[in-house]
């Protein structure tokens, strides 16, 4: 069959998937990868055919997505703020949500000139690419307690070229950088509670690692560590700024007076939902 025909034929299959809404976008996706091209040159080869081996690896791809494996996994690229990441299995995929959080940490780092930042939980990278990205006068630091995720942290710092200007560190929360001082920590912690795991869409159930999302039977039990953690980690006037779950605010603002901090807001994301926590120590 020609290109065109496959598409037809991938996004038909598709519309029976999880997301059908996306079988188009998908099918169309998956052909790019699988042809490595741009759309603009998809078209011009249309009529194209397929072979055997090219016509089997298209199948293959389409089953996984129809058994629910994320599309960033499938092809290894997701957007964020703008900026090209790899993905895979070992991290969590960057969400529209934490654009929230980065504009959050951008608007609070012109209180400073030459902001030392720390991402704790780094994953892909994507916070602390985009913040060096972003603040060039910046001192960022990465930390993350999984090995592969640093090891892709480090490879999107490259891909977007601030590998220089970051430093990564492979451990818990802030241990780390014990004793050292920091005018912002942020962090999009793991914060699902682990009763709802069956809630959840199989994409995220089935394929995002379980690490980078579950924290005890309320969400909070990163949270009841960091927040102390950041406090202590913090110069005087310096932020925290958290991703956190739904409902969750009045318990994280509790965490918060509890350790001292001051001027704690909430930020809604497109919903309305009080998606990031932000206070300052004084």
């Amino acid at each position: 069959m020609k290109l065109e025909e496959w598409l037809r034929e991938g996004e038909a299959q598709l519309r029976a998937g999880p997301h059908p809404e996306r079988a188009r976008r998908d099918a169309e996706a998956l052909l790019l990868y699988l042809m490595r091209c741009e759309r603009a040159a998809l078209l011009v080869r249309w009529k194209e055919v397929l072979n055997a081996e090219e016509a089997a690896s298209y199948v293959a791809l389409v089953e996984r997505r129809m058994a629910g494996e994320p599309i960033q996994y499938i092809i290894g690229e997701t957007e964020f703020y703008g900026l090209p990441f790899h993905v895979t299995r070992e991290v969590l995929i960057p969400r529209p949500e934490t654009e929230d959080l980065v504009e959050k940490v951008l608007e609070l780092a012109d209180h400073f000139q030459a902001p030392r930042i720390v991402d704790v939980g780094a994953g892909s990278g994507a916070i602390a690419v985009t913040l060096a990205c972003k603040l060039p006068q910046a001192a960022v630091t990465a930390i993350d307690l999984s090995s592969p995720a640093l090891t892709l942290a480090r490879k999107n710092a490259e891909r977007n070229g601030v590998s220089g200007r970051i430093r990564f560190l492979h451990g818990d929360l802030l241990a780390p950088t014990k004793e050292e001082q920091f005018e912002i920590v942020v962090s999009n912690p793991p914060y699902v509670p682990a009763g709802d795991r069956a809630s959840l869409a199989v994409e995220v159930r089935e394929f995002e690692p379980a690490l980078a999302l579950f924290a005890g039977q309320d969400g909070l039990d990163v949270f009841r560590r960091l927040i102390p953690a950041a406090f202590a980690a913090l110069t005087s006037g310096g932020f925290i700024a958290l991703e956190i779950g739904f409902g969750q605010e009045q318990a994280i603002a509790r965490l918060l007076m509890d350790s001292g901090f001051k001027g704690i807001e909430f930020v809604p994301d497109l919903q309305k939902i009080p998606r990031v926590a932000c206070a300052r120590r004084p």
